[in-house]
């Protein structure tokens, strides 16, 4: 069960964020995979539907080097968010470090969502980064990388 209560110490307009929002502040404050990756499991068991949480729960996996089940996290946020360039950047990821065929395609669909939403880039950008921060032994990360964004190796 989420608890959804303010946590102590929280200030006025906390209340108003719900367990997503307040793992989320927790992740870009510092907060490590291992410690998040209960509470997003928690997130999606109680909101099945909630294809952010997903991938957020993917990208979790991933940090903490758990490949399979990252792959089946991103396959849900996949199917629950087409459009989401970063649920397929996941996805990939975890297709690569599982050996798991269809890699090319996830990343045909980011280019195409990435050409029609250049706006999206800039997150996408930092995500990556930020991934590259948090584990930089990452190899498939930079696999793609290069892939999605060639120019940002030169």
């Amino acid at each position: 069960m989420v608890d959804d209560t303010l946590p102590k110490g929280g200030t006025v307009g906390d209340e108003a964020q719900g367990p997503f929002e307040q793992a989320l502040a927790v992740y870009q404050k510092g907060g490590s995979a291992e410690e998040l990756l209960p509470t997003f499991l928690d997130i999606v068991r109680s909101t099945p539907n909630h294809g952010a949480a997903w991938t957020c729960l993917c990208w979790l996996q991933l940090l903490a080097s758990r490949p399979l089940a990252a792959l089946k996290s991103g396959r849900m946020a996949v199917r629950l968010s087409p459009q989401d360039p970063q649920a397929r950047l996941n996805l990939s990821l975890a297709m690569l470090e599982t050996n798991t065929k269809g890699v090319r395609e996830q990343i045909q669909q980011i280019q195409k969502v990435l050409t029609m939403a250049p706006d999206l880039k800039d997150d996408l950008q930092q995500s990556i980064v930020d991934g590259l921060e948090r584990r930089e032994d990452w190899q498939a990360l930079h696999k793609v990388k290069t892939w999605i964004f060639p120019s940002l190796d030169k």
